[in-house]
């Protein structure tokens, strides 16, 4: 069992550290979430049946993982914002890095990341899963616990949202060139 963790941990641990990070936004708190689910994991590693893909079943862990830390930290901010009274929005900003700011270097991507922004919860992360982590629509639809035929139309809405957005940047970008 120790030779099948470890092999697991140095497949995997990159691209759950990539995932986690997206999703919680703060880079200490995804290398404690990556432990946290190897730990879950190493727990529960003898009852894995194998229905799944095991990159599923890690990923599944980590949104598992990654949405409790998120409520967790939403739970906190409402009990502070209780205490501190009422604060605008400029006093509440996350200072966190956003990921394209750290993990992506060439403009196009870190563009893409940015345009991201603007789609849902659930568009950015069946882009992250399959784009980012090369996950497939099933493996997605597992990690999700979501139909095949939801993956697919959250894909296609988020891909169609993206090329509107950069479409409209192009036109701007056209707009100001031309007198």
């Amino acid at each position: 069992m120790q030779d099948e963790f470890e092999r697991l941990y140095e497949s995997y641990h990159h691209s759950l550290y990539q995932y986690l990070f997206y999703l919680v936004r703060d880079r200490d708190a995804a290398e404690e979430l990556v432990q946290e689910v190897y730990i879950k994991v190493f727990h529960s590693f003898d009852s894995f049946e194998g229905k799944s893909s095991e990159k599923t079943w890690l990923y599944s862990i980590a949104r598992h993982v990654g949405i409790d830390w998120i409520r967790k930290q939403n739970r906190k901010k409402r009990k502070w914002l209780g205490m501190l009274g009422p604060l605008s929005k400029e006093d509440i900003r996350d200072p966190a890095p956003l990921p394209d700011e750290i993990l992506t270097a060439k403009d196009e991507v870190r563009e893409i990341y940015q345009y991201m922004e603007n789609c849902t919860s659930d568009q950015r992360q069946v882009l992250m899963l399959r784009y980012v982590d090369s996950l497939s629509i099933k493996e997605t639809a597992d990690v999700l616990g979501w139909s095949e035929s939801k993956v697919k139309t959250t894909q296609h809405r988020a891909i169609k949202k993206l090329q509107d957005l950069m479409g409209g940047n192009e036109e701007e970008n056209q707009r100001r060139v031309e007198p």
